[in-house]
């Protein structure tokens, strides 16, 4: 990771979050300041339209993100340096999920190289991670994925360069967390459990 990438800032629903290298978190309050027909976050992140492993065309906010729990990265398939390693917690990840994926929470692998990480490549490489219905590997057209990865504050000129952080936020109670995604997989899951438990701020 470069110096530049190590001091990006990470732009959600209005928030800055500092990049760390260990977890860090930050609650959102997008349900509280809410007006109109969208909320906030669905402002921010919009609709941008993505493609999964299945050919599936998918709404980055309305279908991947609204009303869930999701635990974010990039990569790209034919990466020899960290995104194995990386996937392969996040498969460590799904083992500890259970049944939890795919009902309330997502797994979101969206490529830095989009061009070439088709979906029909992009189902080979879920395979090979033994991924289950929940963990979706996301494609679509470069200027798409660009803008998705923008928002996620993962977008990078060169796919080499890309990020080896999780971003994992409860959509539902706004409470979003960082974590460096090669730390050990027993010490990711606790992170990833904090946000999946995270419960609505009563109201005074």
């Amino acid at each position: 990771m470069t110096l530049k990438q190590s001091v990006l800032l990470i732009a959600i629903a209005g928030l800055v979050l500092p990049l760390l290298i260990h977890a860090s978190d930050v609650r959102a309050t997008c349900q509280e300041s809410a007006t109109g027909s969208q909320s906030p976050a669905q402002k921010y992140f919009t609709d941008v339209e993505l493609i999964n492993q299945n050919g599936e065309k998918i709404k980055f906010y309305s279908d991947l993100i609204k009303n869930k729990v999701v635990i974010i990265n990039s990569f790209f398939a034919t990466c020899q340096a960290s995104c194995l390693p990386l996937n392969r917690n996040l498969e460590k990840v799904q083992e500890a999920l259970g049944e939890r994926l795919g009902k309330d929470v997502y797994i979101l692998s969206i490529s830095v190289d989009p061009v070439v990480d088709t979906p029909p490549n992009l189902k080979e490489y879920a395979k090979k991670l033994n991924a289950k219905p929940g963990w979706y590997f996301l494609t679509g057209t470069k200027e798409n994925v660009d803008f998705a990865l923008n928002k996620i504050g993962q977008y990078v000129p060169d796919k080499q360069d890309h990020f080896n952080l999780f971003i994992i936020g409860n959509e539902r109670t706004g409470l979003w967390k960082k974590a460096f995604g090669l730390a050990k997989s027993e010490e990711l899951v606790k992170v990833v459990e904090s946000v999946a438990n995270d419960q609505p701020k009563s109201k005074q």
